[in-house]
């Protein structure tokens, strides 16, 4: 990476993580686009798989004390297990079709909880944690079908930051393990994730804060922000 370019990637780290720490998901809205503005779409999504692995780690500690382990297991799991087959395709799926199967979630899952439908929201949820990781491993994003798997759990906001903080961990923790193996991440790409530890600390911090001062009702619009925010992005590209 050329030195000059890492003032943008410090700005695009701080903006989101502290997005992430606070809705729980959402950093990949603005890390990948940027980075793979800046480095090219490949480089690009697997440097930012491997911020945002190192900033869950961080976010994981930070919301210790409300981590779901047994109501998100199947989610996490399945979601590990998409994300691996996922980055070993890369970008073996059409991305129109991918897109477009996306926002068709996303407009009926808005729907299912405007229309308080719990059971049809349970019920998807282990469909949509495989797709999540599927279309996080090529498109280096997972999102609106993450948030839709973990939001399906019925958790109040600080359990479901806990959630997504726990899935998006092991998400991007497979998604860097299979791309350091193919050279697509190498030392530079570690050292720039070193350099990044005192952004994350303050960005979760900030993150967070936000999100315990909120309340439910303003997670909740914060949460749908966040999801038409990938929506968008897209239906942009389609």
């Amino acid at each position: 990476m050329e030195p000059f370019l890492l003032p943008v990637v410090f700005v695009a780290v701080a903006a989101a993580f502290t997005l992430s720490a606070a809705a729980g998901f959402g950093g990949s809205l603005i890390l990948v686009p940027t980075l793979a503005l800046v480095l090219g779409t490949k480089p690009g999504v697997a440097l930012a798989a491997l911020l945002l692995a190192a900033n869950n780690f961080v976010k994981v500690f930070a919301y210790r004390r409300t981590l779901p382990y047994r109501k998100a297991a199947v989610v996490i799991l399945l979601v590990a297990v998409g994300t691996f087959l996922g980055a070993k395709l890369l970008v073996s799926a059409p991305e129109r079709a991918v897109a477009l199967a996306v926002i068709f979630s996303f407009a009926a899952a808005f729907l299912i909880e405007s229309l308080g439908l719990t059971r049809w929201r349970q019920a998807s949820s282990p469909l949509m944690a495989f797709a999540a990781g599927a279309t996080s491993g090529f498109s280096g994003t997972s999102g609106p079908l993450k948030g839709l798997a973990v939001r399906g759990l019925g958790l109040d906001r600080l359990h479901l930051v806990g959630a997504l903080s726990l899935t998006s961990l092991v998400g991007d923790v497979t998604k860097t393990a299979v791309w350091t193996e193919a050279s697509l991440l190498t030392g530079q790409d570690y050292l720039v994730a070193v350099i990044c530890v005192p952004l994350m600390l303050s960005a979760t911090f900030l993150g967070r804060r936000f999100n315990t001062r909120i309340g439910e009702r303003g997670f909740t619009g914060l949460f749908w922000v966040v999801m038409v925010g990938y929506a968008g992005r897209l239906a942009a590209g389609i």
